[in-house]
């Protein structure tokens, strides 16, 4: 979960092809797509830059001049709706939404292209049931006005079915291009004819009841997940078919919860930390705090992979994207251990383990989407996050001593006292950034959301004046990259949104909440099958979207029965990374071997042990709270 798309990086083959540039047919296709590129790419570019400004500026306006600024939020609310559904289809258009595509890509080509026509169809699907909700919301929402600019709320949830027509248009002109005709309408008519035949079986579905959710939620779910289908439009498919097969629900309830989902204005953090980790990258922040550390442990036996734990430690959390920060670290420390007899398949296991470990560190995006769907103080588990990682750290740093014992270090020459001071002057604003973020989120200075401005202004100062590193002509690049990953992840947290509320309207919740209440063992048993839970959920779903689907259910029964709730979270995220980062299903796994350019195959064998150790600091860190809340 490219953390999905984050995530996905090297995952997808066939699926991924479905929105990077195909071979065209039909140029008059070809226009229209890139004439849907253009009408997105550039408002989504300029929203994020706004974005970026309004919450810079209401920072500026509250701290320095004590005059804050009434309308800053509600402004960048507004666009952050539009910001969201523009970035999902450009990620649509590119294919970099979230899915997982281990199981597809292991079929054979022909049923490998019949599967990805499936998926194809089953997005074109969502967005067109949910077109028409998408209007009469938007009628539903021109009646309230905004209280403090006084313009029409229906201006801002105009984005959800803008966006739904747009995608709608991406997914129909790549089929009509990429798919015979004969066989595109083949596949149309079986569809419909399963459409057909489900809604006449609606009388059936009534009288199953509960068994309904089973049916929808986890076969319908599991079975579009496995066929390649993004994580989000799965989510979607599954709630609409449900609402409309066993309920009289109307379907505007469920674009009302994707707006309240994605209009969280604590997830404008989403894009400005993807945004200040692309800008870390390219300003030369990541590069000079990893030659520094480097400095320091490169002439010991494993020191580089223990600058690689280091990097990942300090640099982790600020992109949003683990694939982010396994890419800004391993091609500057790759080439030199791979000089030094590493083998390739371990670098994979050290790295993949690593993002793993840091999954708990601020300003981590699964940590402020706890905050937003549970209530609990994101203050505060940015504070409780550093040291569960810490020990996943010296966790992995007993593997890489056990498999670095005979490392040759000859013609390895150690930096005299003058280079080190000389490089540690240099990463000097690198080392402080990450501790600049959160103390300006502790002290209050700035609130969760506004940090990542503070960090976008400090890293284009180092850059420009420190680093002189600021190439201008890639921000818009950045700009678009930004839109397209935050569009990725906004939709699964919408679409997971209203999944949510239809297993809380089911009794779900109730019912949930009373099973795990009376699990045997109390604290420890409900820990016990919470790790679990969280593993698996990490490996088939990620991070966020487990959290927004099951963190208001859980984490209520866990503050009942006794478990600290920055103790619960620290737990389930470390389990969920583990379950991302663990092959065959993993996702993270793979980012990693494509980062590193390795064979899946040849790193499969080598990462066990990591993950082991990783499953020790788990079990550490669940039994021992004060590694979790020690420090709040």
């Amino acid at each position: 979960m490219r953390i999905g798309s984050q995530m996905s990086d090297g995952t997808a083959s066939a699926t991924k092809k479905i929105g990077s540039e195909p071979g065209w047919r039909y140029p008059a296709l070809k226009t229209l797509d890139r004439i849907i590129g253009w009408a997105s790419e550039g408002p989504a570019a300029i929203l994020v830059a706004l974005e970026i400004v309004i919450l810079m500026a209401g920072v500026a306006a509250r701290y320095l001049f004590n005059a804050p600024l009434t309308w800053s939020d509600e402004l960048a609310s507004i666009l952050f709706l539009w910001l969201a559904m523009l970035g999902a289809v450009i990620a649509l258009r590119r294919g970099e939404h979230m899915r997982l595509t281990t199981l597809v890509n292991r079929l054979e080509p022909q049923k490998r292209k019949y599967m990805v026509l499936g998926a194809q169809l089953v997005v074109a699907a969502f967005v067109l049931e949910i077109v028409l909700p998408a209007y009469d919301y938007f009628q539903d929402q021109w009646l309230i006005s905004t209280p403090a600019l006084e313009i029409h709320d229906g201006l801002r949830v105009a984005a959800i079915g803008v966006g739904a027509v747009m995608m709608l248009a991406i997914v129909l002109i790549r089929l009509l291009d990429q798919v015979r005709a004969r066989t595109l309408l083949y596949a149309i008519t079986v569809v419909a004819l399963l459409c057909i035949a489900l809604w006449f079986a609606q009388p059936l579905f009534l009288q199953l009841g509960n068994l309904n959710l089973l049916i929808f939620f986890v076969g319908l779910v599991a079975v579009c997940v496995a066929c390649g289908v993004p994580i989000a439009f799965a989510f979607g498919v599954a709630t609409l078919s449900y609402l409309i097969l066993t309920t009289g629900t109307p379907l505007t309830i469920v674009v009302s919860r994707m707006d309240e989902g994605m209009s969280a204005l604590i997830l404008l953090a989403v894009p400005l930390f993807v945004f200040l980790g692309l800008l870390i990258e390219m300003t030369g922040v990541a590069k000079a705090m990893v030659d520094f550390l480097a400095s320091l442990l490169g002439h010991m036996r494993g020191g580089l992979a223990y600058v690689l734990l280091g990097a990942m430690y300090l640099v982790s959390g600020i992109s949003g994207s683990k694939a982010a920060d396994m890419a800004a670290v391993a091609p500057a420390l790759f080439p030199e251990m791979k000089r030094r007899g590493a083998a390739d398949g371990r670098l994979i296991a050290l790295l993949s383990s690593s993002g793993a470990m840091s999954e708990t560190i601020p300003p981590s995006l699964v940590l402020i989407t706890i905050g937003s769907v549970t209530g609990v103080s994101i203050s505060a588990l940015f504070a409780g996050g550093l040291l569960p990682a810490l020990v996943g750290a010296l966790a992995l740093a007993v593997v890489v001593f056990f498999h670095t014992r005979d490392e040759d270090l000859t013609n390895i020459a150690r930096p005299s006292a003058r280079q080190i001071g000389k490089l540690f002057l240099l990463a000097l604003p690198a080392l402080a950034l990450p501790f600049v973020i959160r103390a300006v989120v502790v002290e209050g200075v700035a609130t969760a959301t506004e940090v990542s401005t503070v960090g976008i202004a400090y890293t284009s100062l180092a850059g420009l004046l420190l680093y002189r590193r600021f190439a201008w002509r890639r921000i818009y690049p950045m700009l678009v990259e930004t839109a397209s990953l935050s569009g990725a992840i906004l939709l699964i947290i919408g679409c997971a949104t209203a999944m949510a509320w239809a297993l809380t309207q089911s009794g779900f919740s109730t019912q949930l909440v009373d099973a795990m209440s009376a699990t045997p063992g109390s604290k420890g048993g409900f820990m016990a099958i919470s790790v679990v839970v969280f593993m698996v959920l990490g490996s088939v779903l990620e991070g966020i979207p487990a959290i927004v689907l099951f963190g208001p259910l859980l984490f209520p029964v866990a503050r009942a029965i006794g478990i600290h709730e920055v103790h619960y979270a620290m737990v389930v995220i470390f389990a969920m990374g583990l379950g991302l980062f663990a092959p065959p299903f993993g996702v993270g796994f793979y980012a990693a071997c494509a980062i590193g350019k390795v064979n899946p195959d040849h790193a499969m064998p080598h990462i066990w042990p990591y993950l082991g150790a990783l499953f020790v600091a788990l079990i550490l860190i669940a039994s021992i709270p004060w590694i979790s809340i020690g420090f709040l």
